[in-house]
């Protein structure tokens, strides 16, 4: 699977129970067209026992969501949009769809 999208991106979630909620990308699974959101799909997961913790421990952290809930906030246009890629003088940089500012 491709993407626009990378590591640190401040995105919009554009669908599901946290639509329109903004956040910073943590991690991109490719091969399984996820991504995490910083601060957002928070689930408490139960951890086993072991020496340190003999009863076991809960963690609350994030969880993936789907790369197809998700778009790229664009701090001109204050909105998700959609990135396109330039390929002026030889080199790929990414731009907003909407107005154009580059990304990197």
């Amino acid at each position: 699977m491709k993407t626009k999208i990378k590591k640190d991106d401040n995105v919009v979630i554009i669908s599901g129970k946290y639509r329109g909620k903004k956040g910073k990308v943590l991690y991109i699974d490719l091969k399984k067209g996820r991504v995490i959101v910083e601060g957002w799909n928070k689930r408490t997961k139960f951890m086993r026992p072991n020496q340190e913790n003999p009863n076991g421990y809960s963690v609350n952290r994030e969880f993936p969501i789907d790369l197809s809930n998700i778009m790229y906030f664009c701090d001109k246009c204050k909105k998700g949009v959609r990135i396109r890629i330039s390929t002026a003088a030889d080199t790929h940089s990414r731009l907003c769809h909407a107005c154009g500012k580059g990304i990197d």
